[in-house]
């Protein structure tokens, strides 16, 4: 593959502008001086790794290289396996601490001045369950604590409480706890927990996302709220005043390679010994006297004599690459993309946030003009020729190949320097890090947590070194490769805790052939610790889940986990709107899948059912942030976003649509036959859990989680089923009910979500009476009807006397004639009685809560749905019977009427049929996404999709 040689390179920033120019550019940096490059004219071919990153582990192996010099602390029970864990040192010399930051004084305890190695309070009052507690006495006693957490068990609440108690006990001079996680988001989650009960932490590198709370604490921030004094003797200041003139010099270096309309510099090739003064004089006397006798322009031979001594032979130099256009668009972003993203927030952000682009000035090189290559000519011709001191006495025919050699000898000059000064300048980078990790030291040890990432602790590895920290507690342990945690076993390390789960995520190596047999690195330290029998303990209430998607985990964590009295509280967990108490449930079908052209799996009706379910959901009540759609296929989450337009992250996961693995032609599962993978997917939502995909291919012996999922929402009961057993969650046929009507409907396909009222309930008519006395004309519809604007025939006596309103019933009643209407509320109900009038004349309704927690419906914001019904020609509001026969079917009659309700309140009419009826004033999940104005004759409706398209989640 390398004609010749060779260079490793990482890429050092991709600025999105350059991303976008064609062709597209990027930085690379190239470590090494010696393999630096400078000649324009050199083609160079990339050939990129794309199985993994180096720059992620670039750091995690540079500390490795540093550890085979020093102490390893822990190494008998991280190396050896040893079981018997003792506790730590500083803890031994005192061992007493205040406990009452997490537990009560009652009559069987004391919480304060507790010797914890030898008196741990028996029966302590605390928030805590006793899982929890013992956890929290293993991470306060043993210097290497290992704490399982399965989902929705408390993790973080334990190690939070952990850090609480170090803190309240700690001294002045301690030095900081240190906190890692696997991820940004997991870093931030946890010191903004930190953050209620410690005002003095730091966030180290990479980017947070919490700017409310954790941007502020990062080590950039910081710093600018402290002094900038530097220490005695730093190297920063020396250091950044060396690079500075080195670059320079670097820049006058390379100005014979900048681009420009002329050849080479002459005087500069006299410069660099290439000419001797006797042929750079000749050469410019020579050009002149030429001028003068041909008339030429002096100019030109001013500009540089070799524009007058080689003539036409002289050629400009194109760019090497040309741009590229193949007729079609570029394609979306791919989530390849997207995660090198999270891996530069994660590992080469600088705490200013400017990675994008890389400082200093841009040099730009290039070649400008050269010579046709002269077929025949000899390197010894070329050498006799440069011995004749009078440039014009060489013959024409030769100058060519004459400039082609000074071309490429003065470049050579230039690379040899260049290298000097760029081994110079990486000398002077370090000195200006170490200098300004003098200054990050002072701030740092005035800390009391410091968190990072744990790629971001080999990255800071030996500015955390200096801090000589003791404690060091790493969250998602199971999830992170052994190497990074290794790192973390600083030569001051008294006390490691590991916090994760085996059982969820493991460790991601980016090349797969390391996985399993036969070197196991997708085994992480964590799984190997519980593995070989080394303590550890493990939170068994979880309180995430209901019971009856508890039961799923079964096959994974048997009776290991049990449920917390919070999650079978139905006032903290209430059945999901409009599906009948079946809160979880397996869909099953075979809808061919396809691919799209990454290769990766795609499948249109499943996606279109999908969407369906979201839809009937949100009408029912749910808001659209509490719902996530998880799915293993980036191909199948690009093509569901393109319906949902929705990339909002769920804290909440109060319902989960899963997508699993579809009808294929050779029979395997991909990722879904990975536990870990598995596990994840199946304990993320609290309150419901829908499934789709083909459980016929999942019901295999090959895939015994599956088998026995499968098996479980089969209807198959287990012999200790807690809670009591739950009848077949299985079917290719999905349930809904319509709570007016107690009527089950079942949904078999995308399809039939349009046979049912686009209000959300079933086909049959409400029949139910508004507030203001007159029928709903609706279909069922899952709402109130004080959330319906009457559009029927008012018919009141007018006070004027002047007959009766002729106007909509939801509207204020007007006298034509003499124009003095006065406000009459259209609405009887007496909770509703006192209507305030908008500025449109239209009936406002204020704001009120509801007693259910699934049905705020958008009572918050009533104006923009007045707003929106205002936005209606009252000549498409009026009675029937009203209307002529020119004006029963306007022009406008094409398609159902569909209004946008902006955020602002403010609405947008899409396009539409009108007809009279009702309104309704407000919708599932709040604002932002489409709903049609639903108008409709006595007798009967017209109405389409309630939900057209969500556009802010």
């Amino acid at each position: 593959m390398f004609q010749k040689r060779a260079i490793v390179a990482t890429v050092a920033a991709r600025p999105l502008e350059l991303l976008d120019s064609n062709p597209p550019e990027i930085d690379l940096y190239i470590a090494r001086p010696e393999d630096m490059e400078i000649d324009p004219a050199v083609e160079w071919s990339m050939v990129e790794d794309r199985s993994g990153f180096y720059e992620a582990d670039k750091h995690t192996l540079v500390a490795l290289q540093r550890m085979m010099r020093e102490p390893f602390p822990l190494a008998e029970h991280l190396v050896f396996a040893q079981p018997t864990i003792a506790a730590p040192t500083y803890v031994v010399e005192k061992p007493k601490r205040d406990l009452s930051s997490v537990m009560r004084t009652n009559e069987y305890a004391t919480t304060e001045n507790v010797d914890i190695l030898n008196h741990w309070p028996a029966k302590p009052s605390s928030d805590m369950d006793a899982s929890q507690l013992a956890a929290l006495r293993r991470i306060l006693t043993k210097r290497l604590a290992v704490i399982q957490g399965p989902p929705g068990t408390g993790k973080t609440y334990v190690s939070e409480q952990a850090i609480r108690i170090m803190l309240a006990n700690g001294r002045p001079d301690d030095p900081p706890i240190i906190i890692a996680c696997q991820t940004n988001h997991a870093v931030d989650q946890l010191l903004r927990k930190v953050a209620e009960f410690e005002k003095d932490f730091v966030r180290l590198g990479g980017r947070s996302k919490d700017k409310e709370v954790i941007k502020k604490r990062t080590l950039y921030e910081v710093k600018m709220l402290t002094s900038n004094e530097r220490p005695a003797g730093s190297l920063l200041g020396s250091a950044r005043k060396r690079m500075q003139d080195l670059e320079k010099e670097i820049k006058v270096l390379l100005s014979p390679l900048k681009p420009e309309k002329n050849p080479l510099d002459f005087a500069m090739l006299k410069d660099f010994d290439l000419l001797t003064p006797k042929q750079a004089d000749s050469l410019a006397a020579g050009a002149s006297r030429w001028v003068q006798d041909k008339c030429s322009n002096l100019k030109e031979a001013k500009s540089s004599p070799f524009n007058v001594w080689l003539g036409k032979m002289l050629v400009s130099v194109p760019p090497k690459q040309q741009s590229e256009e193949f007729g079609f668009d570029f394609e979306e972003q791919d989530l390849t993309f997207e995660n090198v993203k999270e891996l530069e927030a994660e590992t080469m952000a600088k705490d200013d946030e400017d990675f994008e682009t890389l400082r200093g000035e841009h040099i730009s090189l290039a070649d400008n003009f050269t010579c046709r290559k002269v077929t025949g000519m000899t390197e010894a011709k070329v050498q006799d020729a440069l011995r004749q001191q009078d440039m014009w006495k060489i013959p024409e025919v030769i100058r060519g190949e004459v400039y082609r050699r000074l071309q490429s000898q003065a470049k050579t000059h230039i690379l040899t320097v260049f290298r000097e000064k760029a081994k110079l300048f990486n000398e002077q980078a370090t000195k200006r890090q170490i200098g300004q990790w003098e200054h990050d030291d002072i701030v740092l040890k005035q800390q009391k947590v410091i968190g990072m990432t744990t790629t971001g602790f080999s990255k800071y590895r030996g500015l955390l070194a200096s801090l000589q920290p003791r404690v060091i507690l790493i969250e998602e342990a199971a999830e992170t490769l052994e190497a990074p945690i290794t790192v973390a076993c600083l030569p001051s390390l008294e006390h490691l805790i590991l916090v994760g789960d085996h059982k969820q995520l493991r460790p991601h190596c980016h090349v797969k052939a390391h996985e399993d047999s036969p070197f196991f690195l997708n085994v992480s330290l964590f799984e190997r610790l519980v593995n070989n029998d080394v303590e550890y303990n493990t939170l068994a209430k979880q309180r995430r889940m209901i019971p009856e998607i508890r039961r799923i985990l079964y096959p994974i964590y048997g009776e290991l986990i049990q449920d917390h009295a919070s999650v079978r509280d139905p006032e903290r967990r209430p059945d999901v709107p409009g599906m009948g108490g079946v809160n979880s449930f397996f869909f099953t079908h075979q809808w061919p899948e396809q691919r799209d052209d990454q290769m990766s799996s795609v499948n249109p009706d499943e996606a279109e059912m999908i969407m369906g379910f979201v839809e009937y959901l949100m009408v029912n009540g749910v808001q659209a942030r509490d719902i996530t759609i998880l799915t293993f296929y980036n191909g199948q989450r690009k093509r569901i976003l393109s319906l949902v337009r929705d990339n909002q992250r769920s804290e909440r996961n109060i319902e989960m649509v899963f997508r699993l693995s579809s009808r294929n032609n050779h029979g395997k599962i991909g990722f879904l036959s990975i536990d870990n993978r598995v596990c994840v997917a199946l304990s993320r939502a609290q309150c419901g859990f829908y499934i789709f995909g083909n459980a016929m291919l999942l019901y295999n012996e090959k895939y015994k989680t599956w088998l026995d999922v499968i098996n479980i929402m089969a209807g198959k009961k287990r012999k200790s089923e807690r809670p009591k057993h739950e009848p077949s969650r299985l079917n290719d046929k999905l349930p809904i009910l319509c709570k007016d009507h107690d009527r089950q409907n079942l949904i078999g396909e995308a399809a039939d979500w349009q046979t049912l009222s686009s209000s959300g309930g079933c086909d049959l008519k409400c029949d139910g009476t508004l507030a203001c006395g007159h029928e709903c004309v609706l279909n069922c519809h899952p709402y109130e009807h004080d959330m319906i604007t009457c559009h029927q025939p008012c018919g009141k006596k007018l006070p004027c006397g002047h007959g009766t309103c002729e106007g909509d019933c939801g509207t204020v009643c007007s006298c034509k004639i003499c124009s003095k209407g006065r406000g009459l509320g259209r609405i009887t109900d007496v909770s509703h009685g006192d209507q305030a009038v908008d500025g449109d004349g239209r009936l406002s309704r204020t704001t009120s809560e509801t007693s259910s927690s699934w049905h705020s419906f958008a009572v918050e914001e009533p104006g923009r749905y007045a707003t929106a019904a205002a936005a209606l020609p009252s000549s498409r509001r009026g009675s029937p019977q009203k209307q002529s026969p020119a004006k029963s079917e306007p022009k406008a009659t094409k398609e159902n009427l569909l209004v946008d309700f902006a955020d602002d309140g403010t609405s947008q009419v899409l396009g539409g049929r009108s007809v009279p009826g009702s309104t309704v004033k407000g919708a599932a999940g709040g604002g932002g996404y489409k709903v049609p104005v639903m108008q409709v004759k006595s007798g009967h409706s017209s109405e389409k999709s309630l939900l057209d398209e969500e556009s802010d989640g």
